[in-house]
């Protein structure tokens, strides 16, 4: 499978999806199929929790569509680009909906078997898909994930685990820093 077939095989998803056509998308999933989505923190193996995952986001987002404005492939993995829009609907995020329809960018990272998707990996922000709904990301994130959201951060980031330490960064000194007593003063004439 080259990489202008994966391509058309994500295009042909996208149309599925943008259909809420279940048994289309279903056809495209290989047998081991792997659905991710981070922003929910759902993930979906094989064709009856893929099956049931796409029910229940197009319940969610009835209106659901996609278009893939780029895609980059290095021959294993490919990776697309483009823009979502849906509304949410529903109970299942803890919130009362809006009615406001949603256009946010995604990016999916697709790998691939025996000539079908094997894999998919659907990126998106949450709290954007959020606020363009008018709901609370705080409210959401506690009904996706449950309480551990709101857990205290240790003061001290090597009590973290390994993986979720801040990264590193050298401290940086600015040869000259400013005083609370500089100020800037105007020149007259062009030169300064």
């Amino acid at each position: 499978m080259d990489g202008r077939q994966r391509f058309e095989l994500a295009q042909e998803l996208a149309v599925a999806k943008g259909r809420q056509d279940v048994p289309a998308a279903m056809k495209l999933f290989h047998r081991d199929m792997l659905l991710e989505v981070p922003a929910f923190g759902t993930t979906a193996r094989g064709p009856e929790e893929n099956e049931k995952a796409l029910r229940r986001f197009f319940a969610s987002f009835p209106d659901y569509g996609i278009g893939l404005q780029g895609h980059a492939d290095n021959g294993g993995t490919l990776v697309c680009w483009g823009t979502a829009t849906m509304t949410m609907t529903g109970d299942r995020f803890g919130v009362i909906p809006t009615g406001r329809r949603a256009e946010l960018p995604v990016v999916i990272q697709f790998a691939f078997k025996d000539g079908s998707i094997a894999r998919e990996r659907f990126f998106f922000d949450l709290s954007t898909l959020c606020a363009q709904s008018g709901v609370s990301t705080d409210v959401v994130r506690r009904t996706m994930f449950g309480d551990t959201v709101d857990a205290p951060v240790p003061a001290d980031p090597e009590a973290l685990p390994h993986g979720h330490r801040p990264p590193a960064f050298p401290e940086t000194h600015h040869p000259h820093p400013p005083s609370s007593t500089s100020q800037i003063e105007a020149t007259q004439g062009g030169e300064a």
